[in-house]
């Protein structure tokens, strides 16, 4: 039986994994093994590791990396303390390849321990672009350490073999999060009001802000521009998500205290977890911000994205997605296009970028029946036309 090793450091990346990793657990040729770090851990970020284990999953390890801070010092000692930890979780299970999503610094940090251990790695979401975060950087990265590549689109798969990965190995699945929509049976209006303990309103909108990690202390500025603009909105409800544990998260949280304090038109959440995130987009105008989600699954559900600042600047977008710059006028003028009949028209015939789900059942397929032998030595692919060019495996 082959032995599947999910790491898993955020409530995010948590979600987009579910699906996966409950196929993976009811496979008769696999055995799931789970790793939770991160955020997973944290009090401040709501110890969303419970929420796993409310799922049914057994989580096999944990790996603390004590998030305490959210400077680049402390980031930079957590990604240390991963490695630790993670060697020693992969010394004790033993997996025969360990699967990854995305490009958070933790990930990071279980891949090199991972190279060094010689055990494959799968990842997923891999090729995509976010100029301004260095999650970029990790992510090409976790790339060129990584054995199976599971990319969103065929524009991303190219860019992985682009890298130099064997056109072999990466395989376009389309996004997981889809699957997620299809798959969870969501909450109606009067169930979601309930479990959040919030009405809705006439007009309504989500908002997610995390920070722009290539830029140095813009996460205030910049969100109290963003809080400037929600001021200038009639008759809306504003449902806020928390910043994940990047540099500089704290002050957008603190932001956000601050402000659903004063204002009784608007509630925060650490952690509204999958169903309740996913049901929450059904009865939104609008998932405002620079959160991934805007651009991965809003399109699905036909409503507007407002995509603010070079968080995501690089990513395939939908027709449903306004980006905008991070100042209280540009937010503002993008929130009239928002609620336009023009825009409103294209919204409802939007197609989703990243496909129409069964992306978990692809990959499944192919951990599950690829020969692993040998998968660690892997040749450069040079693209054709190149005088390096070589044959592919």
């Amino acid at each position: 039986m082959r032995k599947i090793c999910v790491v898993t450091g955020t409530r995010a990346e948590y979600g987009l994994l579910y699906w996966l990793m409950k196929e993976i657990g009811v496979d008769k040729d696999l055995k799931l093994q789970i790793i939770a770090t991160g955020m997973h851990l944290s009090e401040e970020f709501g110890s969303t590791y419970q929420q796993i284990e409310k799922d049914g999953f057994t989580i096999d390890k944990k790996v603390d990396i004590s998030l305490v801070s959210d400077t680049e010092l402390s980031i930079s000692k957590s990604m240390g303390l991963g490695m630790i930890g993670f060697a020693d979780a992969f010394n004790v299970l033993q997996p025969d390849l360990i699967v990854v999503l995305g490009d958070r610094f933790e990930i990071f940090s279980a891949v090199s321990v991972a190279m060094i251990a010689k055990i494959p790695v799968a990842h997923i979401h891999g090729g995509e672009i976010t100029e301004g975060a260095f999650d970029e950087s990790i992510r090409h990265s976790i790339t060129k350490m990584s054995h199976l590549h599971f990319t969103a689109t065929e524009e991303y798969k190219n860019r992985v073999i682009q890298l130099g990965e064997q056109p072999s190995r990466v395989f376009n699945v389309g996004g997981l999060g889809v699957d997620n929509i299809n798959k969870l049976k969501l909450l109606s209006r009067v169930e979601f009001e309930k479990a959040i303990n919030f009405s809705l309103g006439e007009n309504n909108i989500l908002v997610t802000f995390h920070p722009v990690t290539l830029e140095k202390s813009t996460a205030g500025i910049q969100f109290k521009e963003l809080l400037n603009s929600l001021d200038g909105l009639k008759n809306t409800k504003i449902i806020f998500t928390k910043a994940n544990s990047d540099t500089d998260g704290k002050i957008i949280n603190s932001m956000i205290d601050d402000y659903v304090a004063k204002h009784s038109n608007a509630i925060s959440f650490t952690s509204m977890g999958q169903l309740n995130y996913l049901s929450a987009l059904q009865f939104i105008d609008a998932v405002v911000g620079n959160s991934s989600s805007g651009l991965l699954e809003a399109p699905s559900l036909k409503i507007g994205t407002i995509n603010i600042g070079d968080r995501q600047k690089g990513r395939i977008k939908a027709a449903s997605v306004i980006s905008c710059l991070p100042n209280k006028n540009s937010i503002s003028n993008t929130f009239k296009e928002l609620y336009s009949k023009q825009f409103q028209s294209v919204v409802g015939k939007v197609e989703n970028p990243y496909g129409k789900g069964g992306a978990s059942k692809k990959i499944i397929s192919i951990i599950r029946d690829i020969n692993l032998k040998g998968i660690l030595k892997k040749t450069f692919y040079n693209l054709m036309g190149s005088k390096y060019s070589a044959p592919t495996n």
